[in-house]
Protein backbone atom coordinates (compact mmCIF):
# COMPACT_ATOMS: atom_id res chain seq x y z
CA UNK A 1 0.00 0.00 0.00
CA UNK A 2 2.57 2.55 0.85
CA UNK A 3 4.56 1.94 -2.41
CA UNK A 4 0.81 2.50 -4.53
CA UNK A 5 0.58 5.48 -2.29
CA UNK A 6 3.67 6.79 -3.39
CA UNK A 7 3.36 6.00 -7.01
CA UNK A 8 0.25 7.68 -6.99
CA UNK A 9 1.59 10.74 -5.37
CA UNK A 10 4.89 10.77 -7.31
CA UNK A 11 2.90 10.46 -11.15
CA UNK A 12 0.22 13.15 -9.64
CA UNK A 13 2.64 16.01 -9.61
CA UNK A 14 4.78 14.68 -13.03
CA UNK A 15 4.49 17.69 -15.30
CA UNK A 16 4.77 15.21 -18.18
CA UNK A 17 1.39 14.01 -17.99
CA UNK A 18 -1.85 16.09 -18.21
CA UNK A 19 -3.82 17.98 -15.26
CA UNK A 20 -6.79 15.70 -16.14
CA UNK A 21 -4.65 12.69 -15.58
CA UNK A 22 -2.66 14.27 -12.68
CA UNK A 23 -6.23 14.89 -11.40
CA UNK A 24 -7.27 11.62 -11.80
CA UNK A 25 -4.10 10.15 -10.04
CA UNK A 26 -5.32 12.27 -6.74
CA UNK A 27 -8.56 11.23 -7.07
CA UNK A 28 -7.71 7.74 -6.98
CA UNK A 29 -5.30 7.90 -4.08
CA UNK A 30 -7.58 9.67 -2.02
CA UNK A 31 -10.43 7.09 -2.96
CA UNK A 32 -7.66 3.88 -2.28
CA UNK A 33 -7.20 6.12 1.29
CA UNK A 34 -10.39 6.51 1.97
CA UNK A 35 -11.46 2.72 1.24
CA UNK A 36 -7.53 1.73 2.68
CA UNK A 37 -8.44 3.41 5.82
CA UNK A 38 -11.65 1.20 6.65
CA UNK A 39 -10.03 -2.22 7.08
CA UNK A 40 -8.90 -1.06 10.28
CA UNK A 41 -12.62 -1.02 11.73
CA UNK A 42 -12.74 -4.56 10.10
CA UNK A 43 -12.85 -7.50 12.06
CA UNK A 44 -12.78 -10.10 8.95
CA UNK A 45 -9.91 -7.75 7.85
CA UNK A 46 -7.62 -8.74 11.14
CA UNK A 47 -8.88 -12.04 11.30
CA UNK A 48 -8.18 -12.95 7.88
CA UNK A 49 -4.47 -11.25 8.12
CA UNK A 50 -3.85 -13.22 11.45
CA UNK A 51 -4.65 -16.48 10.08
CA UNK A 52 -3.30 -15.89 6.61
CA UNK A 53 -0.26 -19.23 6.60
CA UNK A 54 1.73 -16.82 4.67
CA UNK A 55 1.36 -13.66 6.92
CA UNK A 56 0.16 -14.56 10.99
CA UNK A 57 1.38 -11.95 12.97
CA UNK A 58 4.54 -11.39 11.33
CA UNK A 59 2.95 -8.82 8.52
CA UNK A 60 1.86 -6.66 11.66
CA UNK A 61 5.45 -6.97 12.70
CA UNK A 62 7.34 -6.65 9.31
CA UNK A 63 5.15 -3.38 8.40
CA UNK A 64 5.56 -1.88 12.07
CA UNK A 65 2.40 -1.73 13.58
CA UNK A 66 2.27 -0.58 16.76
CA UNK A 67 2.63 -3.40 19.80
CA UNK A 68 -0.71 -2.59 20.87
CA UNK A 69 -2.29 -2.97 17.72
CA UNK A 70 -0.81 -6.81 16.82
CA UNK A 71 -2.01 -7.13 20.62
CA UNK A 72 -5.17 -6.33 19.77
CA UNK A 73 -5.75 -8.46 16.50
CA UNK A 74 -4.22 -11.79 17.88
CA UNK A 75 -6.60 -11.26 21.00
CA UNK A 76 -9.62 -10.73 18.58
CA UNK A 77 -8.82 -13.76 16.55
CA UNK A 78 -8.27 -15.82 20.16
CA UNK A 79 -11.74 -13.80 21.07
CA UNK A 80 -13.88 -14.89 17.58
CA UNK A 81 -12.13 -18.65 18.04
CA UNK A 82 -13.05 -19.06 21.65
CA UNK A 83 -16.57 -17.74 20.53
CA UNK A 84 -16.92 -20.25 17.63
CA UNK A 85 -16.09 -22.83 19.64
CA UNK A 86 -18.09 -22.01 22.40
CA UNK A 87 -21.17 -22.54 20.26
CA UNK A 88 -20.09 -25.30 18.47
CA UNK A 89 -19.89 -27.22 22.50
CA UNK A 90 -23.52 -25.79 22.89
CA UNK A 91 -24.63 -27.59 19.87
CA UNK A 92 -24.35 -24.94 18.05
CA UNK A 93 -27.38 -22.05 20.03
Amino acid sequence: MDHIDEVLITQSRDLMYSAAIQASLGVAKRTLNRYYGLTDSSDVYWIAMVLHPHHKLKYFKDTHWKQGWINAAETLVQTKFEDLDAVNLDGGD
